[in-house]
């Protein structure tokens, strides 16, 4: 996926991605963390739909796109600490 940075003046940060199969999207993050998807359709500059999402609704879909869910990373880390100290820091 290519992903591009940019500012909006007085609006905030944008992030455009297109994917490998060349579909479009762009994420807003607002001065106040407000977010919004735009969906493009690949012929057009203006976005054919917009998304807008709370802070904890951008948590919940952040967290459905990881490839694995965060307590199962958390426990892969934990088993990993495991191996290396040889259990000699838990209680």
């Amino acid at each position: 996926m290519d992903i591009d940075r940019g500012t909006v003046p007085g609006q905030g940060t944008v992030h455009h991605l297109l994917t490998r199969s060349g579909d479009r999207f762009a994420l807003v993050t607002g001065t106040e963390g407000d977010k919004h998807l735009h969906v493009y359709h690949t012929a057009r500059d203006e976005p054919v739909h917009t998304v807008a999402l709370g802070p904890d609704e951008a948590d919940q879909l952040a967290e459905l796109l990881h490839s694995t869910p965060l307590p199962d990373r958390v426990a892969r880390l934990e088993r990993l600490m495991d191996q290396f100290t040889g259990d000699r820091f838990r209680p």
